[in-house]
């Protein structure tokens, strides 16, 4: 999946999925991003050599002059509730000098795009700091995100 698009100041901005020499860039976003964890380099990157070729998750980068400046991370999954798969987006970040230029509602196209082709009936997502986005795209409020922070294995 690629899709290239250019932006109000003439550059061509291309959503594709992520590929493992990417892992440093999108680090860069994702440390930015946190709010609850402090992300570690080591097992960011674990997790993304994991996640970036897995079939039921995307990685996708969205990328200016060869410089990733936004990403998304979301998985689908079956569901009992919903009679087949759904799809959850898990991160949306996009770099702050270049938001407002439509990068995120296209990264969010993108796994859209993805989860239609796999057959899942929603796309679903929490967010803190970005409802009005999210409605601005038609996403609906739905439900409430309860979270429990499992003490670490000694």
């Amino acid at each position: 999946m690629t899709v290239q698009l250019q932006v109000g100041n003439g550059q061509m901005v291309h959503i594709r999925k992520a590929v493992l020499e990417d892992r440093e860039q999108v680090f860069s976003l994702a440390e930015d991003f946190a709010m609850s964890f402090r992300p570690r380099f080591d097992a960011f990157a674990e997790a993304f050599g994991h996640l970036y070729q897995k079939d039921d998750a995307l990685i996708l980068v969205a990328e200016e002059s060869e410089r990733v400046i936004g990403y998304l991370l979301g998985f689908d999954h079956w569901t009992f509730f919903a009679n087949g798969r759904v799809s959850w987006v898990e991160e949306v970040a996009v770099h702050q000098d270049h938001r407002g230029r439509n990068i995120g509602r296209d990264l969010m196209d993108g796994f859209e795009q993805w989860a239609s082709s796999r057959g899942s009936k929603l796309v679903a997502l929490a967010t803190r700091r970005a409802a009005a986005f999210y409605m601005a795209l038609g996403y609906d409020e739905s439900a409430v995100y309860f979270r429990k922070l499992i003490p670490m294995a000694t």
